[in-house]
């Protein structure tokens, strides 16, 4: 027979707590006005916190090892395809098309984050995992046998649902479940430790398929290698599930929890039907589905109107704009008006942590994107550099990144506050994304090029981890994985404007820019260097038609550069007005609940920016 698990019953479980005393203590400081938290986490969150229970110090070295071998294939894998990008298009002659492929990846990433969130909460973590594990291979078997630019794009779109939904959301989540406040930032920037060593790793790697065996190896290769490498996370978090269940603690707590609930909503036997309609209502398949199509619609006409006749005056641009825009407002009445279980629910939208992590998010990715889309082969066409090097030189940011964000970890874990490191971090990525306005030439120094990436990294760094743990500090449990999601959401989506905008400026900048520094030119031979990096970088420095690509490189850089610096300084507005929560022991800061849902004390410091009281809330 298996062990039964019977809870303390003086012991307050994390849904009592949220229900009754953390709720109404929330309402009082005014973190949630007129409608409620969800009464009941979901039977993923309960089986996590069973599951934290049951987890013994190999077992959760386990876990660590698990997470540690999935971020390191995670690592290798964008420290190296995100180089094959730029070969694969341009083996099609279609180069400019990167911006268009990447858009339409934010837009499957950032709405993907709270269908694949709310599948971890109604199942379990493990499962997820399993079920994006499928969407990598495919899309990589896909990617490697693509045979035109089209086909590369559905791969990668595919492939960014394993990757930036599964694993990267996951990941996030599963050190959320297992980690204190205290520690919590540290935990999730050392998930990203193995870029320190992939940054170098793999930009030998990348330099040598791309030399050697070609780009459709370089995705191939890896659809053997990551489901090795993810297995013992997997297993792992099944095991422990599975032993929860079997010693009848995930019963105890979900029968808890529906013994609550049971007066305000007798349970009633579901049909099949009824269970499926009921799953699209809690993703709100509806207004997800009018937000992906909305933000598809207004941003794809932005890097395809030189695609087409007429340019912006096509019907098919104007349309596609004019719909997107109708649909953007659909979402809105929808979510506001109909939907009971909204993307973004209201409490969310008041809820100022979350509410400004998100848009420090979408501004930063905004800014960022709008530089780096290009920047590669920027590089390759203004710099002498062998093609390692300039490998090299994409992973300074990626390196100070990792480097700066374990520093925001522990400078959180001995300050207990984040909102320093947040505003200390987004000014040094202000003076990053600036020094590029003077090295985006041929005539700026190696050095100064290189330190332009450094600063965003590290400014970047310090930024991502303290926004994220602010966020997830100001709700409870139960929300976490959703609150997650939606700063990953907006995230992403600002990601998607930036791309959107950089391939706008290309398209419409970058012909009319090689017709003027290259007027002894054809259309045709002017076309195929727009559309193909190589026969750029197959034409040697000092050569006229060189040097014109580099001036018209300069001339369509320096507007994107302007514009991310611009964009740049709304995060530190926004920063400024985040409320700076006490970073204890608690899983969260507002209702005193430690990592298995039992109460605990959480002694925060009262200072002028954030007043707490005894249990770590903002007051």
């Amino acid at each position: 027979m298996p062990q039964k698990f019977e809870p303390d019953e003086p012991t307050p479980s994390p849904t009592s707590l949220h229900t009754d005393d953390a709720h109404q203590i929330a309402l009082d400081a005014g973190l949630l006005v007129a409608d409620t938290v969800e009464e009941d986490a979901h039977i993923g969150v309960k089986k996590v916190e069973a599951a934290n229970r049951v987890y013994g110090p190999y077992a959760r070295w386990f876990l660590f090892i698990g997470l540690s071998l999935a971020s390191y294939i995670y690592s290798l894998d964008a420290s190296t395809t995100s180089v094959y990008l730029t070969f694969a298009t341009s083996s099609f002659g279609e180069h400019s098309l990167i911006s268009s492929i990447q858009v339409a990846q934010s837009l499957i990433i950032a709405v993907g984050k709270p269908v694949i969130a709310k599948v971890a909460d109604v199942s379990s973590r493990g499962s997820a995992y399993v079920g994006v594990l499928c969407f990598y291979v495919v899309g990589y078997t896909v990617i490697a046998t693509a045979p035109n630019v089209g086909t590369i794009a559905g791969g990668i779109i595919i492939y960014a649902v394993y990757v930036f939904l599964g694993l990267q959301l996951l990941t996030q989540i599963i050190i959320a479940d297992i980690t204190t406040l205290a520690w919590r930032g540290l935990v999730a920037s050392l998930v990203s430790a193995p870029f320190l060593l992939n940054a170098f790793v793999g930009s030998n790697i990348s330099a040598a398929v791309i030399e050697t065996i070609g780009w459709r190896w370089g995705y191939g290769m890896f659809a053997l290698l990551v489901p090795a490498a993810l297995s013992p996370l997997i297993i792992t978090l099944l095991w422990a599930e599975n032993k929860a269940k079997k010693l009848g603690i995930v019963d105890a707590l979900i029968s808890d929890s529906h013994n609550r609930s049971r007066s305000r909503s007798p349970a009633r036997p579901l049909t099949r039907t009824r269970r499926i309609l009921q799953v699209a209502e809690q993703l709100d398949a509806v207004g997800l589905a009018l937000l992906g199509a909305s933000i598809s619609l207004i941003l794809l006409p932005l890097t395809l109107s030189q695609s087409v006749h007429g340019s912006w005056k096509n019907g098919s641009i104007i349309a596609m704009l004019t719909v997107g825009c109708g649909l953007l407002i659909a979402f809105a009445v929808w979510d506001l008006r109909y939907a009971s279980r909204p993307v973004i629910a209201p409490r969310f939208v008041r809820n100022r942590s979350v509410v400004f992590a998100s848009f420090i998010g979408f501004f930063d990715f905004m800014s960022y994107y709008l530089t780096f889309v290009y920047l590669y082969s920027f590089v390759l066409v203004v710099k002498p550099w062998s093609l390692v090097n300039a490998t090299y030189f994409m992973q300074a940011q990626t390196v100070a990144l990792t480097l700066f964000g374990i520093i925001a970890g522990l400078s959180m874990r001995f300050l207990h506050r984040y909102k320093y490191v947040l505003i200390f971090g987004l000014f040094v990525r202000l003076a990053g994304v600036g020094m590029m306005l003077h090295s985006r030439g041929a005539n700026g120094s190696d050095a100064e090029l290189v330190w332009t990436q450094i600063l965003q990294g590290m400014g970047g760094g310090l930024a991502a981890v303290s926004a994220q743990v602010g966020a997830q500090a100001a709700v409870p449990h139960a929300d976490v994985a959703m609150v997650t999601a939606i700063v990953l959401l907006l995230t992403e989506i600002g990601g998607a404007v930036g791309n959107g905008i950089a391939g706008a400026i290309w398209a419409n900048t970058m012909p009319a820019n090689l017709e003027k520094y290259l007027p002894f030119l054809s259309d045709d031979q002017r076309a195929k260097l727009f559309g193909s990096i190589t026969s750029v970088t197959s034409t040697p420095r000092g050569d006229p038609v060189r040097e014109g690509v580099i001036l018209a490189y300069d001339d369509t850089m320096k507007i994107m550069v302007i514009a991310a610096t611009i964009l740049s300084v709304v995060p530190i507005l926004l920063a400024f007005a985040m409320p700076n929560w006490y970073l204890g022991d608690g899983q969260n800061a507002i209702d005193a609940a430690n990592l298995v849902g039992h109460s605990c004390d959480v002694n925060g410091d009262n200072d002028e920016d954030a007043l707490s009281d005894d249990t770590g809330r903002e007051v």
